[in-house]
Formats: C-alpha cells, structure tokens, sequence
C-alpha cells in the first residue's frame, strides 16, 4: 500500500470515528444547556474534566506514546506483547497512586478548584474518571497499534450514546451537579472493559520486564511534561476564568468552546490515523519531505475551515441557544485554530520522537504554555472571556513557530515560502472578521470565501503537479 493511501485511509476511517465521537455532544449541547437551569453547572462538570485529564496525564506519563514507538521497534509478536503488559503494569500502579491521591486531598481539590466544600463528592467522581481514563487508554492502545480501524469507528459510536443515556436521565430528575461527569465514568467503564474482552492476550502480569520498563521511560519521562503542558493550555484557560470572573463564565466559555473543538473533528481524525503511519514509515528516505507536505496540506485545510468558522459562529449560537449562553459564539474561532494548530504542531513534532529526542518539543511547547498563562492573566480582565480564547491561540501559535525554527535547523522540517503567504491570507481575514463582520453571517462568509480562494491558489501549481503525476502513473498502468 503507497503512503499516501495509507495516510488518506486511515484519515478517512479514523475521521468518521471522531465525527461521531464529537459531533455527537456538540448537537446534544443545545439540548444540555436547556436541561441545566445554569451556567455554573456545566463549569463544574467542565472543571472536573480538567482535574480528569491532568491526574490522567501523570499517571500515564507520556507511556501511551512510548509504548507506541517501542511496539514497532520489532516484528516479534512475544516482544510486543512484552510491551504493552510492561506498559499496562506500570499505569495501573500510577493511576491508583493518582486515586488514592485525590481522594485524600478531596477538600484542598474542592476549594479550590471548585470554589466550594460542598462539591466535594464531586471529586471521588472525578478520581474514578481519572483511574479509568489513564487505564483505558492503555487497555485500548493495542486496537490503534494494529490498525482495526472498524472497531475504533463502533466504539466511538457507543462510547457516547451511553454516555447520554446516563445524563439526560439524570439531568431530567434534577442531578445537575454529577450529571455528566457520572456520564464521562459509565461510559469509559463500559469501553474500558469491552477493549479488555479484545485486548487481553496482549497483556499479562507475567510479562512484565524491568529492562523494557527502562527503555519505555527514556522516551515517556521526557514526553511527560508534554502533557502536563497539554492540560495548561486545555484546562489553565478555564480555573483562571473561575478564579477571575466565576463559574458562571467558565460555563459560557466551555459551551463556546464546543464550536471551538469541532475542529477535534479533524484533530482526531488525523491522530488516530497518524501515529500508525508515521512510526510505519519512519525508516524511509523522503521521511522528512513527507512530513512535511503533510504539515503545509493540513495546515491550508485547517485555515481554509477556521474562516468559515468565524462567519457561522455568531449565528450558530443564536440558532442553537438562548440566553448567557450565546456570548460563548466569541471564542470559538480562537479556539478552533487554537486546536488546529496544535495538529500541525504534534505533526513536526513527531520527528523528534523517531530521532528519539524529545526534549525540544517539551520545552517549545512549555514556552507556549506560560505565554498563554500570561496572557490570561492579562487578557482576561480586559476582554473576558475572549481574552482566554485569545490567549490560548497565542500560546500555541509561539509553540508552533518556535518548534518549525528548531526543525529547520535540525534538517528536519522543510516548509515553503506559499505556506507563509497562506498564513497572511489567514491573519488579515481573520482581523477584518473580528473588526468589522463578527456578528454578520453574509459579509463574514464573503470574507471566508475570498480568503480560501488565495489559501488554495497559493498551492494551485502543488496540486496541478500532484494531478500530472496522477495522469502520468494511471496511462502507465
């Protein structure tokens, strides 16, 4: 199979899982938001996805990714089942550490994240969502390591129907508090245990090896602070405007930022497709011009998206919600190119870890996480909620430029002088949106429009040259 059709199929497949993994809660958002009487609900259940992901990041530590390159290291399958049983050892012991952890701090966790004692039952939901989550990833690794791209696409279309048909039950008999977060601990118990029944010959207490335990945390030691950064700039954004302005403006901002992440749906797509291809084909020579026509293509698809986010957000959010709600349209454009970015980073980023080497990336990234906490403190007070969106693409967009400046040097990236040109076209429309058309549906998608077509023309000789070589191979066949 050519790389290309490996790259494409595997976007494909792995797209129309995350289409349903994360459509899904954005259409069922409207109908959330009317079930909770308000905002500071759905900030708590967003707060306590945020302690989720950052006990989850540590008691992972960077091993999920690890595992990954190791996995392919060799073709012998007793070595590989090595790896993940090593892997799955070391993360249970972390993620009940991590456990046993939050519930002895319930109440320093309850304060002040929080901002009340009284929600501290909230936090032993929040431990349960944490030890499962870290497991889960690990239990299920070996489906994306073999590429069953069909059962990644039934599980993501499960995964959040049982999630709902928890929640909304539970919403409708007045449960605001622990609604969906009860909902996040069903529904990854229930995957959980199902990748179990499919993945559990690869794993075993027996096989567990100290040497490839040692060789797994050379490259997931270094990948930890990656994540940990990963979780300041999804989660930091959210406590601070809790802290600054209250719980009811965290709630505004996440169900913004729900627009925001349907960028997730490319995101994910292109994750769980691209880790299989690129530790495939990361022995080949033209690796690195590979890399990065993947890098410029996806870059232009994803700018090209982000206009036509910012022309509908506006009206998106008058049609779908009613009330405080629909101030949150503001900071779904930033966060959408914020997501998109991050894409872009994490598919340069990858040559790091085939050199093994990922030191660069964490401290690129740690860069970019401390000017976004900067620019939240300062851009908060002064533009509300916008400020926080607007600081989170800062933070990414100097990650991404600092990382692209370290590769180049390295002989690692190769990036074109069209690529520049399509992010001008991006940030002038982008300013002239939010100056003059963010609130007019009609002038907004004339703005997306033009500045897609110079996005595209920019690569107009690329894909002609892409569409010859196309010809050429099928007259010779």
């Amino acid at each position: 199979m050519s790389k290309f059709k490996l790259f494409i199929e595997n976007f494909l497949i792995y797209g129309v899982g995350g289409v349903i993994s994360k459509a899904v809660p954005l259409l069922m958002l409207p109908v959330i938001t009317r079930l909770m009487p308000n905002p500071l609900y759905y900030g708590l259940a967003d707060l306590s996805g945020a302690i989720t992901s950052f006990g989850s990041a540590i008691a992972v530590l960077g091993m999920y990714d690890a595992m990954f390159r190791y996995f392919f290291e060799k073709e012998d399958e007793e070595y590989k089942k090595d790896i993940c049983s090593t892997t799955l050892i070391f993360t249970l012991g972390m993620s009940f550490v991590i456990f046993l952890l939050m519930l002895l701090l319930k109440e320093q966790i309850a304060t002040f994240i929080f901002s009340d004692l009284q929600y501290g039952y909230l936090v032993y939901l929040t431990a349960v969502a944490t030890f499962v989550g870290a497991t889960n990833s690990i239990i299920a690794a070996p489906t994306r390591m073999q590429n069953k791209r069909k059962i990644f696409l039934v599980t993501n279309t499960l995964s959040p129907i049982i999630g709902y048909s928890v929640s909304i039950p539970l919403l409708l008999n007045g449960y605001y508090v622990i609604a969906l977060p009860m909902a996040g601990v069903v529904s990854s118990l229930v995957m959980e245990l199902a990748f179990w029944q499919m993945n559990r010959h690869w794993f075993s207490f027996r096989r567990f090896r100290l040497d490839y335990l040692r060789n797994l945390l050379k490259i997931a030691v270094p990948l930890a602070p990656t994540f940990l950064v990963y979780w300041v700039f999804n989660s930091c954004d959210r406590i601070m405007l809790a802290d600054i302005l209250g719980g009811q403006a965290t709630g505004i901002y996440s169900v913004g930022a729900k627009l925001g992440m349907a960028s997730q749906l490319i995101y994910t797509a292109f994750a769980g497709g691209w880790q299989y291809f690129a530790f495939s084909t990361m022995k080949d020579k033209n690796q690195v011009e590979s890399n990065s026509k993947v890098m410029e293509y996806l870059g232009i698809v994803s700018f090209a998206a982000t206009l036509f986010i910012c022309a509908i957000s506006c009206w998106f959010y008058n049609c779908l919600f009613v009330g405080e709600y629909v101030a949150g349209y503001v900071v779904s454009p930033y966060l959408f190119l914020a997501t998109l970015l991050l894409m872009l980073y994490q598919v340069i980023t990858n040559q790091f870890l085939v050199v093994k080497k990922t030191w660069p990336g964490v401290l690129c990234l740690s860069i970019g996480a401390m000017m976004n906490v900067g620019c939240n403190a300062w851009l908060i007070p002064q533009l509300g909620i916008e400020g926080a969106g607007l600081a989170t693409l800062i933070g990414y967009f100097v990650s991404l430029v600092l990382v692209s400046i370290v590769l180049i040097r390295m002989n690692l990236l190769v990036i074109s002088p069209r690529f520049y040109a399509a992010v001008m076209i991006l940030s002038i429309c982008f300013i002239i949106w939010r100056l003059f058309f963010h609130e007019s549906l009609l002038e907004g998608f004339g703005v997306a429009v033009f500045g897609t077509i110079g996005i595209f023309a920019c690569y107009c000789g690329e894909f002609y040259s892409i569409w010859q070589n196309r010809n050429h191979l099928m007259s010779r066949r």
